[in-house]
């Protein structure tokens, strides 16, 4: 089955408004920022998708990629590790103005949430948190003399991905770091949106470099040459300075 799409437009045509959309990347490695500006395209064209869950690492930095779709008014939940990044002006703001809200997550936690979700595992134990306010009103348990909060699975309705190589068939390489969530996220969603710089025919990537099978992607889209978030945050930057006017 070829799982193509011709345009970024097209692949995310139809997420719905009230959508959980986990969004990989660590940073800018490994954010699929073609596929996020496409879903803002959208938004500002018709009004939808909004009221979104976005699970992330962070909260997004600058006016950029999670960043966008917070300063669009288009999200009402982040689940994510650590909102405070070095310029965290888009979350902050809609946060303070209570039309956000949070759920913060140990990043260890927040992985294996994820990873839990894509193997059908409902729920787990982790000294992690434990005796924190993370931990209130989650069940705890005792296990050889320690004690460990249970997490529950996370699972979402859609994921936006980023490849370095796809096959049309869906099965994904990644390029060294931007890995990061991008494999959990794949396999944890039920709509898995892949952006992949190179796209080949079944037969083009080496089994045995296989990181994510196609059985959890949907659909593809070529972005041969895509944007890096730390050079549009730097460009954005640029563009403000007072020498800039």
């Amino acid at each position: 089955m070829d799982k193509t799409c011709a345009t970024l437009a097209g692949a995310v045509a139809d997420i719905d408004d009230g959508a959980s959309v986990m969004i990989a990347g660590f940073g800018g490695s490994g954010a699929p920022i073609e596929l996020m500006h496409a879903l803002v395209a959208r938004f500002r064209a018709t009004g939808h998708p909004r009221d979104m869950t976005v699970i992330n690492n962070n909260a997004g930095t600058g006016r950029v990629g999670v960043a966008a779709l917070l300063d669009a008014g288009m999200v009402r939940k982040v689940i994510c590790s650590y909102p405070r990044t070095r310029d965290a002006r888009a979350f902050t703001a809609r946060y303070l103005a209570g039309e956000v809200a949070l759920e913060l997550v140990p990043q260890g936690t927040l992985a294996e949430r994820i990873r839990a979700g894509g193997a059908g595992i409902p729920a787990f134990y982790t000294p992690t948190g434990y005796g924190t306010e993370l931990a209130r009103g989650k069940p705890v348990a005792e296990f050889d003399g320690k004690m460990y909060v249970q997490e529950r699975a996370l699972r979402a309705d859609v994921a936006l991905i980023k490849a370095e190589t796809a096959d049309t068939l869906g099965n994904l390489t990644y390029r060294l770091a931007a890995r990061n969530f991008n494999p959990l996220m794949a396999a944890a969603a039920t709509l898995t949106v892949v952006q992949a710089r190179r796209i080949v025919e079944p037969g083009g990537i080496d089994p045995e470099q296989v990181i994510t099978p196609g059985l959890f992607v949907q659909r593809v889209v070529a972005v041969p040459d895509p944007q890096q978030e730390e050079d549009l945050i730097r460009a954005d930057e640029a563009a403000s300075r007072p020498d800039a006017w």
